[in-house]
Protein backbone atom coordinates (compact mmCIF):
# COMPACT_ATOMS: atom_id res chain seq x y z
CA UNK A 1 0.00 0.00 0.00
CA UNK A 2 1.35 3.35 -0.57
CA UNK A 3 2.21 5.61 2.05
CA UNK A 4 -0.72 8.16 3.59
CA UNK A 5 0.07 11.72 3.72
CA UNK A 6 -1.19 12.12 7.44
CA UNK A 7 -2.71 14.94 7.57
CA UNK A 8 -7.02 15.22 9.69
CA UNK A 9 -8.02 13.44 6.76
CA UNK A 10 -6.50 10.66 6.50
CA UNK A 11 -5.87 10.74 10.35
CA UNK A 12 -9.54 11.70 11.61
CA UNK A 13 -12.32 9.06 10.48
CA UNK A 14 -15.60 10.65 10.74
CA UNK A 15 -18.91 8.58 12.45
CA UNK A 16 -20.64 9.91 9.41
CA UNK A 17 -17.92 7.97 6.89
CA UNK A 18 -18.19 4.79 8.49
CA UNK A 19 -19.63 1.55 7.23
CA UNK A 20 -23.09 1.52 7.03
CA UNK A 21 -23.18 5.22 7.52
CA UNK A 22 -24.12 5.84 11.57
CA UNK A 23 -20.55 5.26 13.61
CA UNK A 24 -20.32 1.44 13.40
CA UNK A 25 -16.61 0.50 11.76
CA UNK A 26 -14.64 -2.06 10.36
CA UNK A 27 -11.31 -0.87 10.06
CA UNK A 28 -8.60 -3.04 9.21
CA UNK A 29 -4.92 -1.88 9.89
CA UNK A 30 -4.55 -2.26 5.38
CA UNK A 31 -6.92 0.18 4.50
CA UNK A 32 -6.24 2.81 6.30
CA UNK A 33 -1.99 2.92 6.42
CA UNK A 34 -1.33 1.00 9.00
CA UNK A 35 0.08 -2.34 9.83
CA UNK A 36 -0.99 -3.67 13.39
CA UNK A 37 -4.32 -2.32 14.80
CA UNK A 38 -7.79 -2.53 13.69
CA UNK A 39 -11.14 -2.17 14.88
CA UNK A 40 -14.61 -3.35 14.58
CA UNK A 41 -17.78 -1.92 15.62
CA UNK A 42 -20.59 -3.50 15.12
CA UNK A 43 -24.42 -4.03 16.19
CA UNK A 44 -26.54 -7.19 16.92
CA UNK A 45 -30.21 -7.30 16.70
CA UNK A 46 -32.52 -9.17 18.90
CA UNK A 47 -31.30 -12.88 18.16
CA UNK A 48 -28.83 -11.64 15.95
CA UNK A 49 -25.81 -14.12 15.51
CA UNK A 50 -22.64 -13.22 13.88
CA UNK A 51 -19.77 -15.88 12.50
CA UNK A 52 -16.30 -14.32 13.32
CA UNK A 53 -13.02 -16.14 11.76
CA UNK A 54 -9.80 -14.58 13.65
CA UNK A 55 -7.13 -15.89 11.03
CA UNK A 56 -4.16 -14.35 11.35
CA UNK A 57 -4.96 -11.67 14.19
CA UNK A 58 -5.90 -12.15 17.55
CA UNK A 59 -9.41 -10.02 18.70
CA UNK A 60 -10.77 -9.11 21.86
CA UNK A 61 -14.76 -9.03 22.48
CA UNK A 62 -15.99 -6.59 24.37
CA UNK A 63 -19.84 -5.26 24.65
CA UNK A 64 -20.37 -1.65 24.67
CA UNK A 65 -24.06 -2.01 24.83
CA UNK A 66 -26.11 -5.11 25.71
CA UNK A 67 -25.17 -9.10 26.40
CA UNK A 68 -24.28 -11.68 23.67
CA UNK A 69 -23.35 -15.72 23.80
CA UNK A 70 -20.17 -16.85 22.03
CA UNK A 71 -19.39 -20.30 21.36
CA UNK A 72 -15.88 -21.06 20.54
CA UNK A 73 -14.00 -24.46 20.88
CA UNK A 74 -16.80 -26.43 21.86
CA UNK A 75 -17.51 -23.90 24.61
CA UNK A 76 -20.06 -21.27 25.36
CA UNK A 77 -19.21 -18.49 27.18
CA UNK A 78 -22.19 -15.64 28.54
CA UNK A 79 -20.96 -12.26 28.37
CA UNK A 80 -23.18 -10.09 30.64
CA UNK A 81 -22.01 -6.73 29.36
CA UNK A 82 -23.66 -3.02 30.17
CA UNK A 83 -26.11 -0.75 29.43
CA UNK A 84 -23.77 1.42 27.76
CA UNK A 85 -20.03 2.67 28.38
CA UNK A 86 -20.82 5.17 30.86
CA UNK A 87 -22.58 2.41 32.98
CA UNK A 88 -20.46 0.36 33.92
CA UNK A 89 -17.17 -1.79 33.43
CA UNK A 90 -17.43 -4.64 31.25
CA UNK A 91 -16.76 -7.85 31.08
CA UNK A 92 -14.42 -9.02 27.63
CA UNK A 93 -13.53 -12.31 25.79
CA UNK A 94 -9.79 -12.58 24.02
CA UNK A 95 -9.74 -14.92 20.58
CA UNK A 96 -6.81 -16.27 19.45
CA UNK A 97 -5.46 -16.41 16.14
CA UNK A 98 -6.71 -19.45 13.91
CA UNK A 99 -9.81 -19.45 15.73
CA UNK A 100 -13.78 -19.35 14.83
CA UNK A 101 -16.31 -18.32 17.19
CA UNK A 102 -20.38 -17.20 16.87
CA UNK A 103 -21.46 -13.85 18.99
CA UNK A 104 -25.26 -14.23 19.13
CA UNK A 105 -27.02 -11.91 21.20
CA UNK A 106 -30.77 -12.32 22.64
CA UNK A 107 -31.76 -9.02 23.59
CA UNK A 108 -29.49 -7.34 20.61
CA UNK A 109 -26.40 -4.81 21.61
CA UNK A 110 -23.71 -3.25 20.51
CA UNK A 111 -19.87 -5.10 20.37
CA UNK A 112 -16.42 -3.96 19.71
CA UNK A 113 -13.81 -6.15 18.17
CA UNK A 114 -10.52 -4.96 18.87
CA UNK A 115 -7.23 -6.78 17.17
CA UNK A 116 -3.93 -6.72 16.29
CA UNK A 117 -1.70 -9.04 14.08
CA UNK A 118 -0.15 -11.63 15.65
CA UNK A 119 2.06 -14.20 15.13
CA UNK A 120 1.57 -16.98 18.75
CA UNK A 121 -1.52 -18.49 19.60
CA UNK A 122 -2.74 -18.68 22.86
CA UNK A 123 -5.66 -20.15 24.29
CA UNK A 124 -9.47 -18.15 24.50
CA UNK A 125 -10.03 -16.63 27.72
CA UNK A 126 -12.98 -15.06 29.53
CA UNK A 127 -11.86 -12.15 31.84
CA UNK A 128 -15.00 -11.30 34.28
CA UNK A 129 -15.62 -7.48 34.70
CA UNK A 130 -14.53 -7.92 38.44
CA UNK A 131 -11.04 -9.03 37.21
CA UNK A 132 -10.68 -5.24 35.42
CA UNK A 133 -8.36 -3.35 37.18
CA UNK A 134 -9.63 -0.07 37.80
CA UNK A 135 -7.06 2.77 37.30
CA UNK A 136 -7.90 6.82 38.38
CA UNK A 137 -4.81 8.69 36.98
CA UNK A 138 -3.54 12.16 36.82
CA UNK A 139 -5.81 15.23 39.55
CA UNK A 140 -7.28 18.37 39.18
CA UNK A 141 -8.89 18.81 35.40
CA UNK A 142 -6.27 16.00 34.24
CA UNK A 143 -7.94 13.39 36.17
CA UNK A 144 -9.88 10.78 34.48
CA UNK A 145 -9.97 7.27 34.51
CA UNK A 146 -8.17 4.32 32.86
CA UNK A 147 -10.10 0.58 32.80
CA UNK A 148 -7.41 -1.50 32.15
CA UNK A 149 -9.04 -4.60 31.01
CA UNK A 150 -6.25 -6.03 28.63
CA UNK A 151 -3.29 -4.13 29.38
CA UNK A 152 0.14 -6.76 29.74
CA UNK A 153 -0.38 -6.67 33.93
CA UNK A 154 -4.13 -7.38 33.21
CA UNK A 155 -5.13 -11.34 33.88
CA UNK A 156 -4.76 -12.23 29.83
CA UNK A 157 -2.41 -13.92 27.74
CA UNK A 158 -2.00 -12.41 24.31
CA UNK A 159 0.69 -12.07 22.05
CA UNK A 160 0.60 -8.07 20.60
CA UNK A 161 -2.80 -7.13 21.69
CA UNK A 162 -3.35 -4.13 24.56
CA UNK A 163 -6.68 -2.13 25.24
CA UNK A 164 -7.82 0.32 27.50
CA UNK A 165 -11.08 2.02 28.19
CA UNK A 166 -10.47 6.09 29.07
CA UNK A 167 -13.78 8.03 30.37
CA UNK A 168 -12.91 11.81 31.39
CA UNK A 169 -15.57 13.88 33.07
CA UNK A 170 -17.12 16.93 31.25
CA UNK A 171 -14.40 19.89 31.24
CA UNK A 172 -11.07 17.24 32.18
CA UNK A 173 -8.02 16.51 29.63
CA UNK A 174 -7.17 12.96 29.40
CA UNK A 175 -4.32 11.74 27.13
CA UNK A 176 -2.12 14.18 29.01
CA UNK A 177 0.88 15.33 28.98
CA UNK A 178 1.33 14.96 25.12
CA UNK A 179 3.38 11.47 24.83
CA UNK A 180 4.21 8.63 22.01
CA UNK A 181 5.41 5.13 21.27
CA UNK A 182 6.34 5.14 18.35
CA UNK A 183 10.30 3.58 18.48
CA UNK A 184 11.62 1.65 20.32
CA UNK A 185 14.20 3.42 22.81
CA UNK A 186 16.73 0.83 24.98
CA UNK A 187 17.49 4.09 26.96
CA UNK A 188 13.98 5.27 28.26
CA UNK A 189 11.90 1.92 27.68
CA UNK A 190 10.18 3.48 24.86
CA UNK A 191 7.67 0.81 22.82
CA UNK A 192 6.63 0.91 19.08
CA UNK A 193 3.17 0.77 18.81
CA UNK A 194 0.53 2.15 16.91
CA UNK A 195 -3.26 3.07 18.28
CA UNK A 196 -6.63 3.50 17.58
CA UNK A 197 -8.86 5.97 19.21
CA UNK A 198 -12.64 5.41 19.16
CA UNK A 199 -14.58 8.07 20.81
CA UNK A 200 -17.56 7.93 22.67
CA UNK A 201 -19.86 10.34 24.23
CA UNK A 202 -22.87 10.54 27.21
CA UNK A 203 -25.15 12.76 24.95
CA UNK A 204 -25.39 12.52 21.31
CA UNK A 205 -24.55 16.21 20.88
CA UNK A 206 -21.44 16.13 22.94
CA UNK A 207 -17.94 16.73 21.73
CA UNK A 208 -14.45 16.99 22.74
CA UNK A 209 -11.19 18.31 21.48
CA UNK A 210 -7.80 16.19 20.07
CA UNK A 211 -4.48 17.25 19.20
CA UNK A 212 -1.97 15.26 17.74
CA UNK A 213 1.43 15.88 16.11
CA UNK A 214 5.02 15.02 15.75
CA UNK A 215 7.99 16.88 16.68
CA UNK A 216 9.05 16.99 13.33
CA UNK A 217 6.23 19.27 12.03
CA UNK A 218 5.18 15.88 9.44
CA UNK A 219 1.18 16.97 11.00
CA UNK A 220 0.13 18.70 13.61
CA UNK A 221 -3.87 18.01 13.97
CA UNK A 222 -6.08 19.66 16.41
CA UNK A 223 -9.81 18.78 15.82
CA UNK A 224 -13.28 18.65 17.20
CA UNK A 225 -14.12 14.92 17.80
CA UNK A 226 -17.85 13.65 18.11
CA UNK A 227 -19.64 10.61 19.40
CA UNK A 228 -18.43 7.90 17.17
CA UNK A 229 -15.39 9.19 15.42
CA UNK A 230 -11.94 7.45 15.09
CA UNK A 231 -8.62 8.56 15.44
CA UNK A 232 -5.59 6.56 14.15
CA UNK A 233 -2.03 7.19 15.77
CA UNK A 234 0.50 6.25 13.37
CA UNK A 235 3.32 8.10 14.95
CA UNK A 236 3.77 11.15 16.97
CA UNK A 237 2.91 12.48 20.32
CA UNK A 238 -0.45 12.60 21.01
CA UNK A 239 -2.79 14.44 23.83
CA UNK A 240 -4.68 16.19 25.04
CA UNK A 241 -7.90 14.52 24.83
CA UNK A 242 -10.50 16.96 26.13
CA UNK A 243 -13.92 16.54 27.17
CA UNK A 244 -15.60 19.77 26.77
CA UNK A 245 -17.58 20.84 30.52
CA UNK A 246 -21.03 19.10 30.59
CA UNK A 247 -20.00 16.18 28.21
CA UNK A 248 -18.53 12.97 29.29
CA UNK A 249 -16.25 11.56 27.07
CA UNK A 250 -15.05 7.67 26.75
CA UNK A 251 -12.48 6.07 24.24
CA UNK A 252 -11.82 2.71 23.36
CA UNK A 253 -7.74 2.78 22.96
CA UNK A 254 -6.33 -0.19 20.86
CA UNK A 255 -2.76 -0.84 20.43
CA UNK A 256 0.19 -2.92 19.37
CA UNK A 257 3.38 -3.08 17.31
CA UNK A 258 6.25 -5.37 16.48
CA UNK A 259 7.91 -5.81 19.93
CA UNK A 260 8.23 -9.04 21.82
CA UNK A 261 6.91 -8.26 24.63
CA UNK A 262 3.81 -5.84 25.06
CA UNK A 263 4.45 -2.59 26.96
CA UNK A 264 3.25 0.93 27.14
CA UNK A 265 5.74 2.62 27.64
CA UNK A 266 5.90 5.97 26.32
CA UNK A 267 7.87 9.41 26.23
CA UNK A 268 6.14 12.70 27.13
CA UNK A 269 6.87 15.41 24.74
CA UNK A 270 9.79 17.43 26.69
CA UNK A 271 8.36 20.74 26.83
CA UNK A 272 5.49 19.08 28.84
CA UNK A 273 5.99 16.30 30.84
CA UNK A 274 6.76 18.85 34.08
CA UNK A 275 2.75 18.13 34.08
CA UNK A 276 3.00 15.41 36.11
CA UNK A 277 4.94 16.60 38.95
CA UNK A 278 1.93 19.33 39.33
CA UNK A 279 -0.77 16.87 40.44
CA UNK A 280 1.26 16.18 43.53
CA UNK A 281 -0.10 19.27 44.56
CA UNK A 282 -3.92 18.64 43.06
CA UNK A 283 -6.88 17.13 44.50
CA UNK A 284 -8.79 14.18 42.33
CA UNK A 285 -11.74 14.88 40.69
CA UNK A 286 -14.21 12.91 42.96
CA UNK A 287 -16.47 12.57 40.04
CA UNK A 288 -13.83 9.86 39.05
CA UNK A 289 -14.30 6.89 38.67
CA UNK A 290 -17.12 7.75 36.44
CA UNK A 291 -17.68 3.34 36.10
CA UNK A 292 -17.08 0.34 38.28
CA UNK A 293 -18.18 -3.57 37.79
CA UNK A 294 -21.62 -4.14 38.68
CA UNK A 295 -24.52 -6.75 38.97
CA UNK A 296 -23.12 -9.92 39.61
CA UNK A 297 -19.56 -8.38 39.31
CA UNK A 298 -20.59 -5.54 42.47
CA UNK A 299 -17.52 -5.03 44.57
CA UNK A 300 -14.83 -4.56 42.25
CA UNK A 301 -11.62 -2.97 44.42
CA UNK A 302 -11.24 0.40 44.96
CA UNK A 303 -8.92 2.26 42.16
CA UNK A 304 -5.70 3.49 42.83
CA UNK A 305 -4.32 6.79 42.16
Amino acid sequence: MEQLVWNEQTLCLRAEGAQDGIGRWRIAPEDVGLAYVGLDVFELAQGGRRRLATEAREFALLPLSGSCTVDVDSTRIELEGRASVFDAVSDFLYLPIECEADVSSAEGGEFALVSAAATVRHEPQYVPAASVAVEVRGAGQATRQISNFLTPDAPVVADKLIAVEVLTPGGNFSSYPPHKHDHEDPDTGEANVEEIYYFRFREPAGYGLYRQYTADGEFDVTTVVRDGDVFLVPRGYHGPSAAVPGHDMYFLNVLAGPAKVRTMQYADDPEQHWIRASWRDQAVDKRVPLTRARGKFAGNGAPSA
